[in-house]
């Protein structure tokens, strides 16, 4: 079920772990939080098959974590307006709601990737690692900008 409304979304996940999702195209990170929405940590990238191992995977995630609600990084121009990347997450959405019936939310990803990578670079790691872990981390900041926003709103 895709809400739009933040307070609605944090009303039925209250209580409940969330996680964040980076979807790329051949990727999907994965961020983690705690029952009381209050921090985001990157957790996993898994690459991508095809959607049906994709989405059972995530399946499997939700069920281990008692998930209460998904995150979703919607990658908008810097003009607001969406593109084929935003057109495939979207439907990539619809496709995943049929398959796992939790409360899903989109939020505005733009920057998260080169956010993630300057905090990497900061913090010295390599260029090999900084590729395995970026998408788990753009995901942890995807997820972190929802958890700030509920304790703000």
């Amino acid at each position: 079920m895709l809400l739009s409304d933040l307070s609605e979304f944090a009303t039925l996940t209250a209580g409940r772990r969330l996680i964040g999702l980076d979807l790329g195209t051949k990727t999907i990170g994965i961020a983690l939080s705690d029952a009381g929405h209050r921090i985001g940590t990157p957790m996993e990238t898994i690459r991508r098959v095809k959607f049906t191992r994709d989405a059972e995977r995530l399946q499997e995630i939700c069920t281990e974590h008692d998930i209460g609600g998904l995150v979703i990084g919607l990658p908008l121009n810097m003009d607001n307006s969406e593109g084929p990347r935003a057109q495939a997450t979207r439907a990539f959405e619809r496709n995943l709601s049929q398959k796992i019936e939790l409360p899903m939310l989109f939020w505005d990803e733009r920057l998260t990737t080169v956010a993630a990578e300057r905090a990497m670079i900061e913090a010295d790691l390599s260029r090999k690692k900084r590729a395995a872990r970026i998408d788990a981390a753009a995901a942890g900041l995807i997820l972190q900008g929802v958890l700030d926003r509920l304790r703000v709103g």
